[in-house]
């Protein structure tokens, strides 16, 4: 997928006339990319579409104006934009009550080597964390992670995610949980290995 440009980019009065149709059309896309993975973990895989959403709506809620200040959102979001033959996702952690929050996270320690995409009897994909979100005495409760997809996995996809066999793992030894995609999800993350 190519990246989001700044000419995609509105400004916040042009922003705020479109953004209820917009948001309606991230939400549906973001749908199809959502994946539970135990009670705990979520991942959203990112679109050129779900970034640009990020974008405006920090544009918008920050009040960012200046075109130095909107280039490096721009620049900041894009690393999300998955790369050529690969899936980028926002792991998200959540813990409901803050207790509870603050004493799992840390728990989580090493979440970056624990987690991958399983499709069939291949060997698994591993996650490769932005290390920039890891810290040395907690887990940041947003990660953002990528999968490079070898040949094989891409050319096997679609028939592993009509059968159900595309899961995503997570086997810390403090939060053991998979989850199969869906048939929908599974099709929707085919088209985006596929997008330009």
């Amino acid at each position: 997928m190519q990246p989001v440009t700044m000419t995609e980019v509105l400004d916040n009065p042009g922003y705020e006339r479109v953004r209820g149709e917009f948001r309606s059309k991230v939400i549906a896309e973001k749908a199809q990319r959502r994946v539970a993975v135990g009670p705990h973990l979520t991942f959203l895989f990112e679109t050129r579409l779900t970034v640009l959403y990020q974008i405006l709506e920090m544009l918008r809620i920050e009040g960012i104006t200046n075109p130095k200040a909107v280039r490096h959102e721009l620049d900041t979001y894009n690393e999300l934009i998955p790369p050529p033959g690969g899936l980028s996702a926002t792991l998200l952690i959540e813990y409901e009550d803050a207790q509870a929050r603050e004493r799992e996270l840390p728990r989580l320690l090493g979440i970056e080597r624990h987690v991958r995409l399983c499709a069939g009897d291949l060997p698994p994909v591993a996650a490769a964390f932005d290390t920039r979100q890891i810290g040395e005495e907690r887990v940041s409760a947003v990660q953002y992670l990528v999968f490079a997809l070898p040949d094989l996995h891409r050319r096997l996809w679609q028939g592993f995610g009509l059968s159900g066999q595309i899961r995503l793992r997570v086997d810390h030894p403090n939060y053991a949980w998979e989850a199969a995609l869906s048939k929908d999800t599974a099709a929707a993350l085919w088209d985006d290995l596929n997008r330009e």
